[in-house]
């Protein structure tokens, strides 16, 4: 068995230089595909998360009406800021209620990290700026 064994492999020391150029130039096409898509992906994720993120800051500023005293925020927010605590309702009860206590994922400051600034209606309409 070790002699067959022995014939079956002389000669052959390894690839070839043809062999390796191939791979390699295989590797470059599959490189040169894949690397303009995943830097798409990331550019749609990026995009997709401003979405969400405005969606949940417009729910919960209808939370923060439904619970205020009045319908309304006590004034609007024309300057685009993202200190979710800057934008108050009265309560019915006793004290104000802060935007800040409707969100999660804030910081310790209750500003937003994204980047992203929003500006408010006294209505509740919700204008979100890009970063």
């Amino acid at each position: 068995m070790k002699k067959l064994m022995k014939q079956f492999r002389y000669g052959e020391k390894g690839f070839t230089l043809i062999e390796l150029l191939v791979v390699v130039a295989i590797l470059g096409v599959l490189a040169a595909v894949a690397v303009p898509n995943v830097g798409r992906f990331i550019g749609q994720g990026k995009a997709e998360s401003y979405e969400v993120e405005l969606h949940n800051v417009q729910t919960a500023t209808m939370a923060l009406l439904v619970e205020s005293a009045s319908g309304e925020l006590d004034a609007a927010v024309t300057t685009a800021t993202d200190d979710m605590s800057t934008v108050l309702a009265t309560q019915t009860t006793a004290g104000d209620l802060a935007l800040s206590d409707y969100l999660t994922g804030l910081d310790a400051n209750n500003k937003i990290k994204s980047g992203c600034t929003y500006a408010f209606t006294q209505d509740g309409t919700v204008t979100q700026t890009l970063p």
